[in-house]
């Protein structure tokens, strides 16, 4: 695998570091991705006064009851790092990965002072355990100049040597007896255009709609804190709160376009289908209130999106297809 192959590696993010060599410091390490702490209140939920779902964080002023969720008072996000250190004789470098689910990591050397680097055109490619650490490997210094090293590095969630379970049906993420049309399935898809969204479902459902956990699993990433949305990816594409749960099997369920800070699950949470996880919104990359659901897995350094089936009534199961009235069952 060429560089190119790791710089392409999908929706992730890429974090590029580099220090300036006349530092007398021989530890050099790489970005941050930032750890956010985000603050979540007690929301009330009730009816306005022409029935439409009202969210604040204050009850209502006429007295009427409102359902009332109290989240955690932190979302602590998951992160990936690589660090180097100099040792005395060479740079050992370490990834330590914070998510609650496995991480691939791939590095990418891009230029070397004083190290002996061999095969310097791969691209080395690695599998970090959820919660823990892993030593890469060690490049030794060759001459008695201070080394130093500029690197890049790629990481995406899954174990691509996972197996998939075959023939796993999901509950629809919705509450029970709920109907709503489906606006985007494969292949009629307008904006699933890429391989992580390709097989994704976009579900129409007002702003406040509870959403829960189609399949049980592993809270591994949250993103609570975004209240914009619109038409313009450009503008809005990073903006949308999501939940990502890493079901047992190795593949992860993306929920997206969620409403400002209503989630109330927190990485490391174990939930089960038909657990409420947060209420469905409008924002980010969005024409109009809807969630977002796939499911995804990783097939080496780049992440694809793959079919999925609904729990229908009895034992029968449902396609999505796009026009669609999608019915929750249990």
């Amino acid at each position: 695998m060429k560089s190119t192959a790791l710089m392409k590696a999908g929706d992730e993010r890429i974090s590029v570091h580099r220090r300036d060599r006349r530092l007398p410091t021989l530890l050099l390490f790489a970005a941050l991705l930032a750890c956010s702490i985000a603050s979540a209140q007690t929301m009330y939920k009730y009816r306005g006064d022409d029935g439409e779902w009202i969210f604040s964080d204050r009850p209502p002023d006429d007295g009427q009851s409102a359902e009332v969720r109290a989240g955690s008072s932190r979302i602590r996000k998951g992160e990936l790092v690589i660090e180097d250190s100099f040792t005395g004789s060479s740079i050992r470098f370490v990834a330590r990965n914070r998510f609650f689910a496995p991480m691939e990591v791939g590095l990418i050397i891009d230029a070397l002072d004083g190290i002996d680097y061999p095969h310097p055109d791969e691209d080395r490619v690695w599998v970090v355990s959820p919660r823990d650490e892993l030593r890469l490997f060690d490049l030794p210094a060759t001459g008695n100049a201070p080394p130093s090293v500029q690197y890049r590095y790629v990481y995406l969630p899954g174990d691509p040597d996972a197996n998939p379970d075959e023939g796993v049906s999901y509950r629809a993420p919705f509450s029970v007896g709920l109907s709503f049309p489906i606006t985007q399935a494969y292949p009629d898809s307008a904006t699933h255009l890429t391989r992580d969204s390709m097989h994704a479902v976009d579900i129409a459902m007002p702003v406040g709609t509870d959403i829960v956990a189609a399949r049980s699993g592993i809270v591994f990433d949250v993103s609570s804190t975004n209240f914009r949305g619109g038409p313009d990816a450009d503008q809005y594409a990073d903006l949308a709160n999501i939940v990502r749960i890493l079901h047992d099997d190795g593949t992860f369920a993306l929920y997206a376009h969620l409403n400002w800070n209503s989630i109330r699950v927190n990485p490391g949470d174990r939930v089960r289908a038909g657990e409420y996880i947060a209420d469905s919104g409008n924002t980010g990359f969005s024409s109009g209130p809807h969630l977002h659901f796939a499911v995804q897995r990783n097939l080496g350094m780049r992440v694809e999106s793959i079919p999925v089936t609904f729990r229908g009534s009895g034992d029968s199961t449902i396609s999505p297809q796009r026009g669609l009235s999608l019915t929750a069952y249990q």
